[in-house]
């Protein structure tokens, strides 16, 4: 079976909906629970609150937008799942369908079961993406193996859930989910170009922890440090700058 949605079909949904909506995130591949690209509501209504029923006590309202909401962005668990590998395979999201996201932290989660309690279980380290700017950018951004987390196997006909956080520059988290039930790999809808590809426009960081800093992130510069780390880097500039 063959996936039969486009690139372009998402670029083109994409460009309408940052004209509609305050939207963050879409996962691409595997298909996610729902159309979350909503903010309803005002702040004054909900009290300040992330989400709150309107005072007829009927309409669950989201002032600030649908995809801050933990765990799935204010979606319940769908009956519409997507077949994917039983050893791990492609995720591919679109990033930056609001303002604020030239720079976000990506984190990768696992649900267990068919509704999960919770989703503390890390697929990959997290990483940085890096964007063309603080506008609306559409794009795409493909991992084509994601592995499972470490230490846990599945079923084939098991259920899970997939779940992508963006953390944007000030701090707060995007959530969206994607349900998916194991297969074995020649069962699963195709992968290619079409529904996975990195954007040209789109690149990625790295992130690292360190036990070298002191002092609030001060490191002390001792001799050999200077000789061994910082005197090459300048060597190597001014040699750069004298075969200029």
């Amino acid at each position: 079976m063959k996936l039969s949605t486009s690139s372009s079909r998402w670029l083109v949904g994409a460009m309408l909906c940052i004209g509609l909506v305050n939207a963050h995130t879409v996962i691409v591949y595997p298909g996610y629970r729902g159309n979350n690209l909503h903010t309803t509501g005002t702040v004054e209504e909900a009290e300040g609150l992330g989400a709150a029923y309107t005072s007829d006590n009927e309409t669950l309202i989201y002032p600030y937008g649908m995809q801050w909401m933990y765990p799935c962005g204010g979606m319940p668990t769908s009956t519409n799942r997507t077949r994917w590998p039983i050893h791990g395979g492609a995720i591919a999201m679109q990033p930056g369908w609001f303002q604020g996201h030239s720079r976000a932290m990506m984190y990768i989660n696992l649900g267990i079961g068919t509704v999960p309690p919770n989703m503390s279980h890390p697929m990959i380290t997290p990483f940085e993406i890096v964007g063309p700017d603080n506008d609306p950018y559409p794009g795409t951004i493909c991992l084509p193996q994601v592995p499972l987390p470490a230490g846990i196997e599945f079923n084939v006909g098991d259920n899970a859930t997939i779940q992508v956080i963006e953390l944007a520059q000030h701090g707060a988290a995007l959530y969206n989910c994607a349900d998916i039930t194991f297969a074995e790999p020649e069962d699963v809808a195709e992968v290619n170009d079409t529904n996975c590809f990195n954007s040209s426009h789109i690149s990625f960081e790295t992130v690292f922890t360190t036990s070298s800093l002191e002092n609030a992130g001060l490191e002390i510069i001792t001799l050999p440090t200077f000789i061994t780390t910082i005197l090459p880097a300048f060597l190597a500039i001014a040699y750069g700058t004298l075969m200029a």
